[in-house]
């Protein structure tokens, strides 16, 4: 019988405040699923991070025929056979060094064909006028700077390029845009708990006469609170199940279907749905504990119990 009148004031509760009731429910699902978002985005980076660091290479270019005439670090002329022999003896030397390629001046100019055909200076360029050098691919590349220290301004060497400095450029901007997104979620999360405690507060108040009568009856604090509690609780449920329903949405169609990102850009490695799946649970315990917390506290002081 009491279950059945904490569900009945339940439904009361929230017919008598339908409109606070959607104002909560949407921004209770609009935080979340931003929070959700954020926590996608930071797994994309790291995964990003994983696939991506891995096959970072340090570049050592060497200098060539132009360069002893333009360049005056390679003021000393071309490099020599000696020279390179040397560059790559210390280079299997060095512990943070786990493998070590050359690329020749031919190939160079081969790979830029390939990748930059269609550009107006490529029928201008000649195999000569570009570069060899070592591609070195490091333990861990957070070392670069081991190699950089060794090799940098070394005769016959032109410079020491890290290809990692690119990708933390990328990785930046894309952490900048999960921070705006948490900041976003913050402000959204700070909404919904005002409307859950005006919500409450309203609730509370076109009811005092049905809780006076409760206290005068002999009703525990706890039962007089109980069902403006799990009105809180169920909107923050339904607000939780529509984020869980957009976060599932926007993984369909943003990356599957619709914009299709993992078929226009196949060289990013995106995260799976087993990442969206394992984010839900928490979604929805936020989703119930959150308004279920924020309506406990409001009643201390909007409910005279």
């Amino acid at each position: 019988m009491r279950a059945q009148f904490v569900l009945s004031e339940i439904g009361v509760g929230l017919r008598r405040n339908l409109t606070m009731t959607f104002a909560v429910i949407v921004s209770v699902a609009l935080s979340l699923a931003l929070f959700g978002g954020s926590l996608l985005m930071r797994d994309q980076v790291s995964t990003m991070k994983g696939y991506w660091y891995d096959k970072v290479n340090v570049s050592i270019f060497l200098c060539n025929k132009g360069d002893a005439e333009s360049d005056p670090k390679c003021a000393k002329g071309a490099v020599t056979a000696e020279q390179k022999q040397q560059i790559l003896s210390d280079l299997d030397k060095m512990p943070v060094v786990e493998k070590v390629s050359h690329e020749s001046a031919d190939q160079a100019y081969k790979h830029y064909k390939e990748q930059f055909g269609d550009s107006p200076l490529a029928s201008s360029l000649t195999p000569d006028q570009l570069q060899e050098s070592y591609r070195v691919k490091l333990k861990d590349p957070e070392k670069y700077q081991v190699v950089a220290t060794a090799f940098d301004g070394r005769d016959g060497v032109q410079s020491v390029q890290d290809q990692k400095g690119i990708l933390d450029n990328l990785f930046g901007l894309l952490n900048g845009m999960n921070w705006a997104a948490l900041a976003v979620m913050a402000l959204m999360l700070v909404v919904a708990l005002m409307l859950i405690v005006n919500t409450v507060r309203v609730s509370a108040f076109s009811r005092r006469r049905e809780t006076g009568i409760m206290r005068l009856v002999g009703a525990s604090s706890f039962y007089i609170q109980m069902p403006f509690i799990m009105e809180a609780a169920v909107a923050g449920v339904i607000g939780g199940v529509v984020a869980c329903g957009m976060l599932l949405v926007g993984r369909y169609f943003m990356i599957d279907h619709g914009l299709a990102l993992s078929e226009k850009l196949n060289l990013i490695n995106f995260i799976g749905w087993d990442a969206v799946l394992t984010k839900l649970p928490l979604v929805l315990a936020i989703g119930l504990l959150m308004p279920a917390i924020a309506a406990f506290f409001a009643l201390r002081k909007y409910l005279k119990v």
